[in-house]
């Protein structure tokens, strides 16, 4: 954080630009941690890290229509800004971006960016326009901050791999910082949406962790059946209690392609619902 600055709220792309250029012109690095509120302890891991790597922080705070097909939980999802804001403060962030829509999409906005094709697959199936609301937002914000360095959590694992095949496709002058996945004390992957949970619901979240464990261990112990694995950590969501999964893979960590056998590295990814509520994690094998 820069010495002596107290956290400033900013809704305006102008006056965001302004400051950072001004950060910029002393020769200081900017970090950008982009969220959509709703903050947990994942999310402040990322404020923290770009807090000790760059000079200066910026992080937003926008609920990206774009990312939401018609079908999704937008109006559902949770909105904390003050306590958000309170949050970003004692992790150090220099600037908080929140901008009204129509401050990103204004009228008549109709552009829109084509994702890679290792969007196509796996989230891409199940939520076909997701990352193309994704790939817009974060290059408007890459464009109205024009960081160093940018800040992702290792949930999103597949989000990740997209950004990154974005950034190098277009030739966008940002460095993807990836840090790790924040768990609770079950096992259970930081997400907004885990205020969802009553305590039997929680109980049943906790199975995608015990899955991934369970998958690491036989293939630890030699199991290379890719098939067979994904088959039975399917099996073990359901019997686990969720409610449906959408998919339990292991993948290649770069093409996200679906592996016959085990070669490592690896990444294993699972999406399921626990009632309503749908949920990913994952675990990379070097």
């Amino acid at each position: 954080m820069i010495e002596n600055q107290q956290t400033v709220t900013v809704k305006s792309v102008s006056q965001l630009r302004e400051m950072v250029r001004a950060e910029k012109r002393q020769g200081r690095t900017v970090g950008l941690v982009p969220t959509m509120g709703a903050l947990h302890e994942g999310h402040i891991s990322l404020a923290t890290a770009s807090s000790q790597r760059c000079d200066c922080t910026v992080a937003t705070i926008f609920v990206n229509p774009s990312q939401f097909s018609p079908d999704e939980d937008l109006d559902r999802y949770p909105r904390t800004l003050d306590s958000d804001v309170e949050k970003l403060q004692r992790a150090s962030v220099d600037i908080v971006f929140i901008p009204e829509t129509a401050e990103i999409y204004p009228n008549g906005y109709s552009s829109a960016v084509n994702p890679p094709a290792v969007a196509n697959v796996l989230e891409g199936e199940f939520r076909p326009t997701h990352f193309q609301g994704v790939c817009t937002i974060v290059l408007k914000l890459f464009n109205i901050v024009m960081p160093d360095l940018a800040f992702f959590g290792q949930k999103d694992f597949q989000q990740v791999v997209v950004l990154k095949r974005m950034v190098a496709d277009l030739n966008v002058p940002v460095e993807i910082a990836v840090c790790p996945i924040v768990r609770a004390d079950d096992g259970l992957a930081m997400s907004s949406r885990n205020v969802f949970f009553d305590q039997p619901h929680r109980k049943i979240a906790t199975s995608l962790f015990r899955t991934l464990q369970l998958a690491v261990k036989q293939i630890e112990d030699g199991q290379t059946d890719a098939h067979e694995l994904m088959a039975e950590m399917r099996q073990r969501l359901i019997d686990g209690g969720v409610t449906s999964v959408d998919y339990a893979v292991i993948a290649d960590p770069d093409t996200l392609r679906v592996q016959d056998r085990v070669e490592k590295p690896a990444v294993i990814l699972i999406a399921a619902w626990v009632g309503t509520t749908r949920l990913i994690d994952n675990c990379l094998i070097e």
